[in-house]
């Protein structure tokens, strides 16, 4: 569908958040009636015959006219002493009246606000529209929490991002299948009250009783009283006093049954409709009445949550709004000479695209820019640029699901088509969407003015690389200095540091910042620092440069403190401004997820491989290995006595168990062992014995290292006729390289 899954979700959420927090709330009210009511109801006799329990309520209560028992275990009399009317509960163990049962005020009124939202038959129609809207926003909400998640196997898994995000989706994952059910069931529920589906198959039958004479037989003495316990029972119609013809009338599960009052013979039968025994769980299922108090107490908190829905999906809906790049000098499609077309999931790619258009604008180019899915050419075209991200495994963001198809049954035309892709290398699927548009456009016929370029984790160094490549090609000067829209920043006060000197003019330090303490309302806001894990990347701005600098985390959220290992480089800015920080300073600081990189929960071995200040997020996973997880770590450096980085804490996590085994090489030492690939050489035996046992591999440090290890690896598992592809492919390996 071209809104999208995100779309119907926002848009329900916004437009009709105020009514579904009205009908939860309501809902959740409701549910104390039927808890009450069974904590009144005494003990366990629903084996008892309804002939015993007539019987002996018979010989409390005069004039009874219906025996009833309620879904929540109750039993209720209704009888006339006189004129009066009684309404009365009623012990089924010995017939004694238990006190008056009257429904309280309140749920009365909350059924009414509930079901008809106080307005009659329209507010009928209201709640009945809201209870599908609900059913529409839960399916959404979903499809959205299987997107995030990765499918079905990891939707228990661990929920990432800002506090709004977590709150969103946790409580989500715990709830949307009690919303899913409620909102079905509600609709079904409107439906028969509305008459838009019949409860009863047919007409009651006429029947009355054979009046032979003989006196009126005692419930005691009627062989289907006697069959029927109490547990089956909904309700039983005593014959009328005065109407020697009338029936008993028996109401169960089953359906309806009239019994002849003299003879006790079943007179006439009606089994409960189809349509009748789905309202019937539909009730139970809706309501939580004759489920006693878990169900109910389940729905009660589940309605109850949804302000808590409400608020976090807003803080959400806000926060990506404000973040959304605003483009100015749009010129309208039909006057433009150069288009810009943009697939983005989460919005970071407009702001690449922003860049784009104002370098154009500057040029003297009248520009367009609008989403992929209102792809179009003006007269004036001359350069079309598609800027697309890809999301989950090689989809298309949420807004732009159908535009493959709309581009497929466009004509091929003249005009240039380029393409620029946005992904992550750790995925299988990397710019898996941007190669099927640049590919489709290919065969359709459009030329391209440059090839497919793809940029990694939006790099702004690829970007303005990109940027070179097409001034050229335009034969136009054009600079791409795109400045990302930085989240709000956290001050992190450096608290303790470990310094080594590492290579020549290259010193580094392990650098340990104080968690910063935060309120709630701002963590829910999406202020403050994160959660976060170890491998996720922490952006630290320096003073003079907008731009941040990235650095793979030691630690996670649960280890109270943020760790990052830092290498000097010589001219670089972030470093050096870094290494020269000393006890108590401040640095502006926010998260960035590396879901990539993280480790699912399992229990299947690890090959951690790293190199230098790499080693730095595979600490961080041996860190928090409380479970020992058999964790292998091959590390790689220069000189042990100046850049063995977390020596003292691997020797003693491998004494506690959190890492199986420790190899190191050592490249600038007598009989260091060389290079990491070395080490892996040494060991492929059991490299390919943990590979084989369905291992995952984490590899970090520079690129030059990281291809060297996956060379190695290649060698290595050739012999089980695995490759390091086909382990990326399945999930099993990610790099996290700079």
């Amino acid at each position: 569908m071209s809104m999208g899954w995100k779309a119907i979700h926002r848009w329900l959420g916004l437009t009709l958040g105020a009514l579904a927090l009205v009908l939860g709330l309501s809902g959740a009210l409701l549910t104390v009636d039927p808890v009450q009511q069974a904590w009144q109801a005494p003990g366990a006799a629903d084996d008892l015959p309804v002939a015993t329990v007539v019987e002996r309520v018979d010989r409390t209560i005069p004039g009874i006219e219906e025996l009833r028992r309620l879904p929540s275990g109750v039993v209720v009399v209704y009888a006339f002493d006189g004129n009066k009317a009684l309404a009365v509960r009623v012990d089924p163990a010995n017939g004694a009246i238990l006190g008056p049962y009257q429904p309280t005020a309140l749920p009365r009124w909350v059924k009414n606000l509930h079901r008809q939202l106080l307005l009659g038959d329209a507010g009928r129609w209201g709640a009945a529209a809201t209870a599908l809207a609900m059913l529409l926003l839960s399916l959404s909400g979903l499809v959205l929490l299987l997107r995030r998640m990765g499918g079905w196997r990891h939707v228990a898994g661990h929920v990432r991002g800002t506090l709004a995000q977590r709150v969103h989706v946790v409580s989500g994952r715990i709830v949307l299948a009690v919303l899913l059910l409620s909102s079905a069931t509600a609709l079904y529920m409107s439906a028969t009250t509305l008459g838009l589906i019949a409860l009863d198959a047919a007409q009651e039958p006429e029947v009355t009783s054979v009046v032979d004479g003989h006196a009126q037989l005692p419930a005691e003495r009627i062989a289907q009283l006697k069959q029927v316990r109490l547990g089956e029972l909904r309700a039983l119609n005593f014959p009328d006093a005065t109407d020697s013809e009338d029936t008993w009338k028996l109401t169960t599960r089953q359906g309806e049954s009239w019994l002849d009052r003299y003879s006790g013979e079943v007179l006439a039968t009606q089994p409960a409709s189809t349509a009748q025994r789905l309202y019937d769980w539909a009730l139970l299922l809706h309501a939580g009445e004759g489920a006693w108090w878990t169900w109910a107490v389940l729905l009660g908190l589940t309605g109850a949550s949804i302000p808590l829905f409400l608020i976090s999906g807003l803080l959400i809906w806000w926060r990506t709004r404000q973040d959304r790049p605003r483009i100015i000098n749009n010129s309208p499609l039909a006057q433009a000479d150069m288009l810009i077309f943009v697939a983005s999931e989460s919005g970071s790619t407009w702001g690449f695209a922003e860049t784009l258009h104002d370098a154009l604008v500057r040029a003297g180019h009248r520009v367009h820019s609008a989403p992929l899915e209102h792809f179009g050419l003006g007269p004036a075209a001359r350069q079309v640029f598609v800027l697309a991200a890809t999301y989950g495994e090689g989809q298309a963001p949420a807004h732009a699901g159908g535009a493959l198809a709309y581009l497929a049954a466009l004509p091929g035309n003249h005009v240039p088509v380029t393409v620029l892709g946005f992904g992550d290398r750790q995925f299988p699927a990397y710019c898996a969407y941007a190669e099927q548009v640049d590919a489709l456009l290919r065969e359709r016929g459009w030329p391209a003015l440059l090839p497919l370029e793809r940029i990694h984790q939006q790099s702004a160094q690829q970007f303005a690389r990109w940027g070179e490549a097409l001034a050229a090609a335009l034969g136009a000067p054009l600079v791409l200095d795109y400045r990302p829209r930085l989240p709000a920043t956290t001050e992190l006060r450096l608290v303790s540091r470990q310094d080594y000197a590492g290579r020549e003019g290259q010193p580094a330090a392990i650098l340990r910042f104080a968690w910063p303490a935060q309120g709630a309302w701002d963590r829910l806001r999406g202020r403050g620092l994160a959660r976060f894990d170890a491998g996720d990347l922490i952006a630290i701005v320096p003073p003079g440069s907008p731009v941040p600098r990235y650095y793979s985390l030691a630690s996670g959220s649960a280890d109270g403190f943020v760790e990052i290992c830092v290498r000097h480089l010589p001219g670089g800015l972030c470093s050096t401004w870094l290494l020269g920080l000393q006890s108590g300073d401040h640095v502006p600081a926010f998260i960035r997820e590396n879901p990539g990189f993280a480790l699912p929960a399992s229990r299947r071995p690890v090959l951690l491989i790293g190199a230098g200040t790499g080693v730095a997020p595979l600490a961080g996973f041996i860190r928090r290995n409380e479970r020992r997880v058999p964790m292998h770590l091959w590390f790689g450096a220069r000189d042990p006595a100046r850049d063995y980085y977390f020596r003292p804490d691997i020797e003693r996590w491998q004494e506690e168990g959190r890492v199986a085994s420790v190899q190191t090489a050592f490249s600038r030492v007598p009989d260091g062992g060389g290079y990491v690939q070395d080490a892996l050489r040494r060991d492929a035996e059991r490299v390919r014995r943990l590979v084989a046992q369905g291992a995952l591999v984490r590899v970090c440090g520079s690129r030059p290292m990281a291809h060297g290890v996956a060379e190695t690896l290649d060698q290595i598992l050739g012999a089980l006729r695995l490759s390091v592809a086909q382990l990326k492919a399945k999930g099993r390996y990610a790099e996290d390289v700079f």
